[in-house]
């Protein structure tokens, strides 16, 4: 196994700070946060650069925010500052694992996404179902299909992520003892009620370190079990097979190896599905011929065309969230119901002119 040494004097020169301040400010400058850094930008990366080459750099208190939209989610927001070592940390190993990572491992990876789970998943219903000429019983039949899908969920995955295993996995990859130094500088900056476990939602690093994480889930179902259809998008993973059998031994094997780097299995939302009952994965209800947006997902945009109308949001605002919901809904078959709600934004733009 190739390994890396000495990156950590490389992470901490001017050119590298200033990139990952770059970074860190995309599409972010009129953030307060961002303006104050800003107002003496030379100074402060200066600073920032004696402490990271000195090794005396300590990260700010976390913001503590939370979010309804509409689950309730409590995320931990860090100063602008310490972002720009989270972009350090993060371009200095990203060329490293992302030559390890598996192809359809879809979330917070260049050219990956949502969308491409989405279109994966649609191709391995259709592979499973042979496009639907593997049905039960006589003729051919959509809502007979066969085939199944384990669906499921880490248990609090954030929560639970432990610093000494998150660790271990990285030092096989990177043998350098300073850039361990700055990854638990971070890791450490997030108090939770069990020392040395969990990461802040929020944090660009932990993003990465997620995935760095159930890479190690992934070679398991890759390569011990050898599961050909398996699609994983943060801490939500999909297993396809012809077989109900075999995936239950699956989720046997998994919830066995989960234990090994102190994960466990969510109880109430790791299934095994029917193929033919079709997929909630993403925000969509996926069959193998079709999808739609869920249920949750529409609410969600009636609910602000409603507080718009109430007062409570503005212009901006809900034309903005259309704008999102659009752009997301076009990809599943919903025609009719993205005219139904383009009509009520047009209306709500004529009125305000």
């Amino acid at each position: 196994m190739k390994t890396y040494s000495y990156l950590y004097d490389s992470l901490c020169t001017r050119e590298s700070i200033e990139f990952a301040y770059k970074k860190a400010r995309k599409d972010k400058a009129s953030k307060q946060s961002v303006m104050e850094f800003d107002a003496s930008l030379k100074e402060n990366l200066e600073q920032l650069h004696k402490e990271l080459n000195e090794m005396i750099y300590e990260p700010k208190p976390l913001k503590r925010l939370v979010v309804r939209d509409p689950k309730t989610r409590t995320i931990h927001a860090s100063y602008f500052r310490d972002r720009i070592v989270h972009h350090l940390v993060v371009n200095t190993l990203e060329p490293i694992f992302e030559k390890i990572f598996i192809y359809d491992s879809c979330a917070s990876r260049k050219n990956k996404g949502a969308h491409l789970a989405i279109s994966r998943l649609e191709q391995f219903m259709r592979k499973i179902s042979q496009n639907g000429r593997a049905v039960r019983g006589e003729g051919r039949s959509k809502n007979n299909v066969q085939g199944y899908i384990l669906k499921a969920d880490i248990r609090k995955y954030f929560d639970n992520v432990n610093h000494k295993v998150l660790i271990n996995i990285i030092k096989r990859k990177v043998k350098d003892g300073k850039i361990i130094w700055l990854i638990r500088k971070i890791l450490n900056n997030f108090n939770t009620p069990v020392t040395g476990q969990g990461m802040p939602l929020g944090n660009y690093t932990s993003q990465f370190f997620a995935n760095v994480y159930l890479n190690e889930l992934d070679y398991f179902v890759k390569h011990e079990l050898k599961a050909k259809y398996y699609i994983r998008y943060v801490d939500d993973f999909v297993i396809l097979h012809r077989s109900k059998k075999r995936l239950e031994y699956f989720k046997k094997r998994i919830t066995e190896f989960l234990k090994g780097i102190k994960l466990e299995l969510h109880p109430d939302k790791s299934n095994i599905i029917p193929l033919r009952n079709g997929l909630t994965f993403l925000g969509y209800k996926v069959f193998y011929h079709h999808k739609l947006l869920i249920k949750r997902n529409i609410h969600s945009m009636m609910r602000k065309i409603r507080f718009y109308k109430e007062g409570s949001i503005s212009f901006e605002e809900i034309y903005e969230s259309f704008q999102g919901w659009e752009a997301y809904a076009k990809w599943s078959n919903s025609y009719k119901l993205r005219n139904k709600v383009k009509r009520q934004i047009v209306e709500i733009l004529w009125n305000k002119i």
